[in-house]
């Protein structure tokens, strides 16, 4: 039996980054190959999508997950809530749904690669900053729960694992031909 050298499903340190870390971010890395694996060569149309023109397309979704990492990227790092300005840029792909998607559509596949790879860009450079003690770092999550900043990563490639799901399924019913 051939064995290959292709290391996707290894969760292990990364060069550059404290061990726990390194791990956690094979993990969004993984996440995140996958996730653009599901959408490779659609077309607008196919992005914009959506089954019998209700529920999410593939586009908001996408955006979604990138305005996801985003807020987390506030929340973690600069320990606070998003301020105005932040929420107003964030606000559709947060919250998707039907005022999302007369704001996301018409854009093409680079556009929302681009968008997530910003997002991922900027994740990396805050991760090499900090230690593995910062994961362990316990903050208020909503009104009635605590939360470490291990979780509130995990979520965010627990998230998209979701909405990849949902990618999935989009793209499955296009295949059909049902609308």
């Amino acid at each position: 039996m051939e064995t290959k050298m292709d290391k996707r499903f290894i969760i292990d340190k990364k060069e550059g980054y404290s061990t726990a870390i390194g791990r956690l971010l094979t993990m969004l890395e993984y996440t995140r190959r996958t996730t653009c694996e599901a959408v490779h060569g659609l077309k607008k149309e196919e992005l914009d999508y959506r089954i019998d023109g209700k529920g999410n397309s593939i586009g908001c979704l996408l955006f979604h997950i990138a305005c996801v990492e985003e807020v987390y990227q506030i929340l973690t790092f600069e320990e606070r809530d998003p301020n105005e300005a932040e929420l107003q840029k964030l606000e559709a792909g947060l919250r998707i749904g039907e005022e999302a998607h007369e704001r996301i559509y018409n854009d093409d596949l680079t556009f929302y690669i681009e968008k997530l790879s910003t997002a991922r860009e900027k994740t990396l450079r805050l991760f090499k900053e900090i230690d593995d003690e910062w994961l362990d770092k316990e903050t208020p999550f909503g009104p009635d729960h605590v939360a470490n900043n291990y979780f509130r990563w995990f979520h965010v490639f627990e998230d998209e694992l979701n909405h990849r799901g949902q990618i999935r399924l989009i793209r499955g019913h296009m295949k059909t031909g049902a609308d």
